[in-house]
């Protein structure tokens, strides 16, 4: 039946231009951060960094990886601190990727300054990676 007035049923306004993340903003660090020259300061004394400094550098790091090798195809996972999804491919939409990457927060800081090499962390167990894109090595310095 038509309304009495003649217009239509008013509906909510959207922009379609304009996307909302349901993931949290991470911080827009680069390894140049003072939190990883802090904990790169902290492991050449022969110290561990400090919670909330390893937390920083860790995600100022996996923001770097995911800047310099945008795409969705691995995770990489450093809990509990942070992960993203990087390196062009074929993404996964659901449940478990294919492509993981996991390891500790010193190790990732390690890797990413390129303190560490990758053949050698994957060789002493360091690292945990699964899929035949988790090699990271061509992406860290």
């Amino acid at each position: 039946m038509p309304c009495p007035t003649g217009s239509a049923r008013p509906r909510g306004r959207r922009n379609k231009n304009v996307r909302r993340s349901y993931r949290p903003v991470m911080s827009r660090a680069h390894n140049k951060s003072p939190a990883v020259a802090a904990a790169l300061d902290a492991l050449d004394a022969g110290v561990s960094p400090e919670a909330a400094t390893l937390r920083d550098a860790v995600r100022a790091l996996l923001t770097d990886l995911a800047k310099r090798a945008p795409g969705r195809s691995v995770e990489v996972r450093v809990p509990p601190y942070g992960a993203v999804q990087c390196i062009p491919g074929p993404r996964h939409t659901r449940g478990t990727p294919s492509n993981v990457v996991e390891t500790d927060g010193v190790t990732w800081v390690l890797l990413a300054t390129g303190r560490l090499a990758w053949a050698d962390a994957l060789a002493a167990g360091k690292i945990k990676a699964s899929g035949n894109r988790a090699d990271l090595s061509s992406y860290l310095p």
